[in-house]
């Protein structure tokens, strides 16, 4: 059995995330990075003896487009899947049913989901510091009774909570831009998981393309990319009253 880390994280929180499961589980893990445009993930041949941990995050109770179309280029092959959604504390509303369809589609029988939360990628105050050592002993416990479910062979399906049709995908997003203190280094361009970043010239965005995933901001040395600040702080009076109270982990087996 092989254990496949396949996960979408511009900024990583999504990834501590699955971490944390996957380094609960058995077996050698294989990452399959897609936020990585360079990769060829229809190379990505599972078998029915392997398991994969399938984590996105949620954008605006969504899986994110290009996460689903990089997913839907996976053979599944009939490996079991664990589906694992992360939001900002918000809300994750349609986030894990559609990955759960896309999974299926992909190939890949679903035996356990997780909802969890790490700091929001936009308005950092909130969650600020998850997943902490509460949700870490909480994801390591349930990766042990997944581990448990794989050892007895039950394929089983959990209950997914989550409303077909979908909601409807959010508008444009914030966008971030270089300020003055950009130097051209490209580092946010080549890691763009859309490339809607220009490589001749940083300071040149497809406002269109954007996802407003935020891992420029994350990845720039300089931290030469900003988003516009009335924006920020309306979007952060939004979110206080919906994000103040802590919510936790859920779990579905």
């Amino acid at each position: 059995m092989k254990l496949y880390d396949i996960v979408f994280s511009p900024t990583g929180g999504t990834k501590k995330v699955a971490d944390y499961l996957t380094d609960a589980l058995e077996g050698d893990v294989t990452t399959v990075d897609l936020s990585d445009s360079k990769q060829d993930f229809k190379a990505a041949l599972l078998t029915k003896e392997d398991v994969a941990v399938i984590s996105v995050p949620s954008y605006g109770g969504r899986v994110p487009t290009v996460a689903v179309e990089r997913l839907g280029m996976v053979h599944g092959n009939g490996a079991r899947a664990v589906l694992v959604c992360v939001y900002g504390n918000r809300a994750y509303e349609d986030t894990l049913v559609e990955l759960e369809d896309t999974a299926k589609q992909a190939g890949f029988q679903v035996i356990a989901a997780v909802a969890a939360i790490a700091e929001h990628s936009i308005a950092r105050q909130f969650a600020a510091g998850r997943p902490d050592a509460q949700d870490a002993t909480q994801l390591s416990d349930f990766a042990k009774q997944i581990q448990h479910k794989l050892s007895a062979a039950d394929t089983s399906e959990p209950a997914i909570p989550g409303n077909r049709p979908y909601k409807k995908a959010g508008g444009a997003g914030m966008v971030p831009k270089a300020t003055k203190e950009c130097t051209n280094c490209g580092v946010c361009a080549a890691e763009c998981p859309v490339q809607a970043i220009d490589k001749k010239d940083p300071k040149k965005v497809d406002e269109k393309a954007c996802i407003s995933c935020m891992r420029c901001i994350a990845v720039c040395p300089q931290g030469a990319r900003k988003i516009n600040p009335v924006m920020l702080c309306a979007a952060s009076l939004m979110l206080k009253k919906v994000c103040s109270e802590r919510k936790e982990c859920e779990l579905f087996l």
